[in-house]
């Protein structure tokens, strides 16, 4: 039994905008589901994708607060002058600079048209063949123990941990990581960017609650009603949905 990473809900005034946005960002394609639009590989719809974790753009009332979330795409580039056109790529498309008290670092911080914070890397290494997004960070204040839930809640496997960050990839060691990063903010405010979960076929969704439940989960409540996922929050407080499979 385990869960699998498969989206990375953002939330937005206007989805089909900030779609669009990402889709032209990753060089993936958005597709209008009716509420939300799916932004994930040319080709398709299929989820889970059998490498990407794709975005999925979820319209709320609510603007961005100038609080900075706390979980964020990093992209990877495959040289300096990759990272320098894709920021400016990126501008043209409607990112702005962001300040996150990042200092000087080889890395840009930029923000999507609403004002959702990520990260176009300098080259390395170690995101060589990711695919566009690199890793999805989450600030944490013990990354240790996030790696321990996280890796118990899902399939991927843990190929870091230190005091000051984690990292997990998937089983087959493609697509992104997901890495948590320890910063001294705390939360204030309800997350405006999470992961979901999908359970693979035949397994019991609800077991599979249950069981996040026994590592540390609790449940969520935001006036959702009734839905066919469910809310929940790791033991730092971050959200994440189990979705039901398709």
């Amino acid at each position: 039994m385990a869960l699998r990473p498969v989206q990375v809900n953002v939330k937005a005034r206007d989805a089909r905008a900030i779609g669009r946005f990402w889709a032209e960002a990753l060089g993936w394609s958005a597709h209008d589901l009716g509420v939300t639009t799916r932004v994930g590989p040319v080709g398709g719809l299929a989820r889970p994708d059998p490498v990407a974790v794709c975005v999925d753009v979820v319209p709320v009332p609510e603007a961005k607060t100038t609080t900075k979330n706390r979980a964020h795409l990093d992209l990877a580039t495959t040289s300096a002058d990759h990272q320098a056109r894709l920021v400016a790529r990126l501008r043209s498309l409607g990112a702005r600079p962001a300040h996150v008290g990042q200092g000087e670092v080889p890395w840009t911080v930029l923000a999507d048209p609403e004002g959702n914070e990520f990260c176009v890397l300098e080259p390395r290494e170690t995101y060589r063949d990711t695919g566009p997004i690199a890793a999805v960070v989450v600030d944490c204040a013990d990354p240790r123990a996030m790696a321990r839930f996280w890796g118990g809640a899902t399939d991927w496997t843990v190929r870091e941990v230190t005091d000051d960050h984690a990292a997990l990839r998937s089983p087959e060691g493609v697509g992104p990581y997901l890495e948590f990063l320890r910063t001294p903010d705390v939360k204030t405010a309800p997350d405006r960017v999470h992961l979901d979960l999908l359970p693979y076929p035949g397994d019991d969704t609800a077991a599979e609650v249950a069981r996040l439940r026994a590592l540390g989960a609790t449940d969520l409540d935001l006036g959702q009603g009734d839905v066919p996922w469910t809310c929940l929050i790791d033991p730092e407080g971050h959200e994440f949905r189990v979705l039901a499979p398709s």
